[in-house]
């Protein structure tokens, strides 16, 4: 048996805070808000995750507002959904994902971030597809307020 699972991420960029893309620390005079480290493209990755099982969302098991979760490391969240899936007896196949950001460029850490993905969860790189694209300075994403990122991930039963 065979599922599939989707999400969508986004946040706010603000001056002050740390950007963290897949769990790489970026170079950057602004970073992502969030109750956690706001990690987007962890956060779509986990939540793909519950979603192919239909487990629920981030929010059902890291409520944002919760003192447990503040400033947690998306790292952290990522392997706890990924082993909820693995105890209910499946295991990832791949991930493909897309981050969407005006003027932070991915593509110098591209493998980099498929890098920390694969690690954070103990799987070849090579089921991990990291694209990127911008909104055309369309939109919240598009004036540089914000980065998003949308994750579908393939989860097989171990049978």
């Amino acid at each position: 048996m065979i599922r599939v699972g989707h999400s969508w991420d986004t946040h706010k960029l603000v001056k002050g805070r740390d950007l963290i893309l897949g769990g790489i620390k970026i170079e950057s005079e602004i970073g992502l808000l969030g109750h956690s480290d706001a990690d987007v493209v962890l956060h779509a990755v986990a939540e793909s995750l519950l979603g192919s099982l239909a487990l629920g969302d981030l929010g059902t098991f890291y409520p944002d507002n919760s003192e447990k979760t503040l400033g947690m490391d998306s790292k952290i969240i990522l392997k706890e959904c990924y082993q909820m899936v693995k105890n209910k007896g499946f295991h990832l196949n791949n991930i493909d994902l897309i981050i969407y950001s005006q003027n932070i460029k991915i593509s110098p850490i591209r493998e980099a971030i498929r890098e920390s993905i694969a690690n954070i969860l103990e799987i070849g790189t090579d089921m991990v597809s990291v694209k990127a694209t911008t909104y055309e300075k369309m939109g919240f994403i598009g004036r540089g307020e914000a980065i998003a990122c949308e994750a579908v991930c393939l989860v097989e039963n171990n049978d």
